[in-house]
C-alpha cells in the first residue's frame, strides 16, 4: 500500500482520485507546522501541497520513503526541487490545469488598469460622483508587449488579439515561425520596452528574469506605459516600479503578485495608479478543481505504472511509451555500467549516439538511463532517474546527446563515447529480438556480448596459447566459464576476450591471469 499525504487544501474531486485509487492510502492533514511535517513525511510515498506548505532541504532529507512530491498548480517556489532531486524524488507540477484562468487574470487587470474601475468602484463607494477623474484609455490599436510566450503568454496573446490589440513579445525560447503562427511579432526585449503602450510579463522566475523589469528597463519604456505583472513576483523590480510611477514614466500597473507575499510593500501598493489583487491568479473554482483532479492523477500513475507527466526533474514518458522503450532503457544503463568498469581516469564527456527505430521516441530517458549506469559503479549509492542527471553536472560531466540517421547494422543502436582525463572508450548497444540487450562493439572490436552477471574483459596481442592459458587458471581456480565471446583487429594483432563466469573472480585470480603471456590489460565486470 503506497502512502499518500496531502498537506494543503485541494479540491474535493482530487482527494477523491486518491481515495478509489486502488493500492494507495491517502491522509489529508492541513495546517502543518514545520516540524509537524518534517517528523511525519518519513511514512509517506508521495506528498501533495498546493502554495502554503514549504518543502524545504530539511524536510526532504527526513523523506526516506518519497518517491514523489505534486504541486496543484505551475510555480514550485515552496518546493526545493534540487534537493528533491538529489534524493531521487520525482517533483510534479500541473501547468495546463490554470494556464486559461491566469491569463483570463490579467486580461482583466489589464481592462481594469485602463479603465481605472477599482479606483472609481473605490471613489463611488466613499459616496463620490468623480466622473472626469477616472478618464480611462482604450485597448484598442494599442500595442501590448508580452514577456514570455509560452502557455499562458500566448493565451494573453490570443485574448488580446480578440481586443485588436497589436500584439509583440519577446521570448529567447520560441522560434520567429512559431511566434508567426500565434500572429505575434517576436522581438528583441529592448524593442517590446521601448514600442510597448501596455507591458504584461509571463515568464517563471529564473536567475535571468528576476528583476527583468528594472530602472534600465524602465527609460526604455515609453511615457505612460501600464505595466501587469500576474506570472511571479520578482520579475519586477518594486522599487524601481514604484519611482517609475511616482515620476510619471508609468502610468499604472497591476500586480497580482509581489516580491513577498504576503507582501507589505504598502508604499507601493497606496499609489492610486496601482491596483492588486492577493494572487489570485488562479484562483478560480474551475482551476482549483482542475489542478486538482490533475496532480491526484499524475501522483497514482506514477505509483501505480511508473508513467511520469509533467515532471520538472526527470522527461515526461507515458505508461505505454515506457513499456515500448523499456528494452532500450535496460541496455542504456548496461552499457553505462559496462563502461564504467573499463575505464580509468575521472570522467569527462558522454557522448551518447542514438539511431534507427528508436529515434521515434523521446531518448532523453535513455541518457539519463546511460548516466544512472555509469555512475552506480563509482558512487556505490543510491542513483536514480532523477538525480543521476544532477550527479552527473556537480561531477563536471558534459554530457552530449546526438542522433544520427546513417543506417546501421541494426535497426536501433546505441552509441556511447566516453572520455577520461586518461582515455576515451566507445561501446554500441542493440536489442535482439525485442528484449535482450546486446553489446555489439567495444572500441574498434565488434563482437556480441550479453550484458550479465560476473564477467571478465582482457585485451591481449592476437598470439597462440592465451585463451588456453586463461581455461587452465580459471579451472585450477574453480570458476567455471558461462560464455566466451572473442574479436580481433587481425591478424597477429591486438585481440578481445569477454568472458561470464558462474561465480566472481577473485583478485588473486586477476593477478594470475594479467601476468600470462601476451596479456596486456584486464578489468573485472559485475553487471
Amino acid at each position: 500500500m503506497k502512502k499518500v499525504l496531502v498537506s494543503d487544501t485541494l479540491a474535493p474531486e482530487g482527494i477523491d482520485i486518491f481515495r478509489n485509487a486502488p493500492g494507495i492510502d491517502v491522509d489529508v492533514i492541513t495546517n502543518l507546522t514545520h516540524d509537524e511535517l518534517k517528523g511525519i513525511i518519513k511514512n509517506y510515498d508521495a506528498l501533495a501541497v498546493r502554495s502554503a506548505t514549504k518543502v524545504t532541504a530539511d524536510i526532504i532529507a527526513c523523506a526516506d520513503s518519497l518517491k514523489v512530491i505534486g504541486r496543484a498548480g505551475i510555480g514550485l517556489d515552496n518546493v526545493d526541487a534540487e534537493a528533491a532531486s538529489k534524493r531521487g524524488i520525482v517533483v510534479m507540477n500541473t501547468p495546463g490545469g490554470n494556464t486559461i484562468t491566469t491569463a483570463e487574470h490579467a486580461i482583466a487587470m489589464m481592462l481594469s488598469l485602463a479603465r481605472k474601475i477599482p479606483q472609481a468602484t473605490i471613489s463611488m463607494k466613499g459616496t463620490q460622483w468623480e466622473k472626469k477623474k477616472f478618464m480611462g484609455s482604450e485597448v484598442f490599436n494599442k500595442t501590448l508587449g508580452i514577456i514570455g510566450i509560452g502557455r499562458v503568454g500566448s493565451i494573453v496573446a490570443n485574448r488580446a488579439q480578440g481586443l485588436k490589440m497589436n500584439v509583440i513579445a519577446y521570448d529567447p525560447f520560441i522560434s520567429v515561425e512559431a511566434a508567426e503562427k500565434m500572429g505575434i511579432y517576436l522581438s528583441s526585449l529592448d524593442e517590446v520596452l521601448k514600442k510597448a503602450d501596455f507591458i504584461s510579463v509571463h515568464t517563471p522566475l529564473t536567475d535571468e528574469t528576476k528583476g527583468i523589469i528594472n530602472a534600465r528597463a524602465f527609460e526604455k519604456m515609453k511615457k505612460g506605459v501600464y505595466i501587469i505583472n500576474c506570472a511571479r513576483g520578482g520579475i519586477i523590480n518594486e522599487k524601481d516600479l514604484y519611482k517609475a510611477l511616482v515620476s510619471g514614466k508609468a502610468a499604472g500597473a497591476a500586480l497580482d503578485v509581489f516580491e513577498e507575499e504576503p507582501t507589505k510593500n504598502f508604499d507601493l501598493l497606496n499609489l492610486e495608479q496601482v491596483i492588486c489583487t492577493p494572487h489570485l491568479g488562479a484562483s478560480t473554482d474551475e482551476a482549483q478543481r482542475n489542478v486538482a483532479i490533475a496532480i491526484a492523477e499524475q501522483i497514482v500513475e506514477y505509483l501505480t505504472s511508473g508513467e511520469i507527466k509533467n515532471a520538472v526533474n526527470f522527461p515526461s514518458v507515458t505508461a505505454k511509451t515506457l513499456k515500448l522503450i523499456q528494452p532500450y532503457l535496460i541496455l542504456s544503463e548496461k552499457l553505462g555500467k559496462f563502461q564504467s568498469q573499463i575505464l580509468s581516469g575521472g570522467i569527462e564527456e558522454v557522448i551518447i549516439e542514438f539511431s534507427g527505430e528508436i529515434l521515434n521516441y523521446n531518448v532523453a530517458p535513455l541518457t539519463i538511463s546511460f548516466l544512472k549506469g555509469i555512475l552506480t559503479p563509482i558512487l556505490k549509492e543510491n542513483i536514480n532517474y532523477i538525480n543521476a542527471p544532477l550527479i552527473a553536472k556537480d561531477r563536471g560531466i558534459r554530457v552530449i546527446e546526438s542522433k544520427s540517421t546513417e543506417v546501421k547494422d541494426y535497426t536501433s543502436m546505441i552509441t556511447a563515447t566516453v572520455k577520461t582525463a586518461k582515455e576515451t572508450s566507445v561501446a554500441a548497444g542493440a536489442i535482439f529480438g525485442r528484449q535482450d540487450p546486446r553489446i555489439v562493439r567495444i572500441n574498434k572490436f565488434i563482437l556480441d556480448v550479453i550484458p550479465e552477471g560476473h564477467m571478465i574483459l582482457l585485451y591481449n596481442h592476437d598470439k597462440p596459447g592465451v585463451i588456453g592459458n586463461m581455461g587452465v587458471i580459471l579451472g585450477d581456480s574453480g570458476v567455471n566459464i558461462a560464455r566466451l565471446h572473442l574479436s580481433r583487429e587481425l591478424v597477429d594483432g591486438k585481440a578481445l576476450v569477454v568472458l561470464s563466469t558462474d561465480t566472481l573472480v577473485s583478485e588473486e585470480v586477476l593477478k594470475k591471469l594479467k601476468e600470462l603471456p601476451n596479456v596486456i590489460s584486464i578489468a573485472r565486470i559485475e553487471m
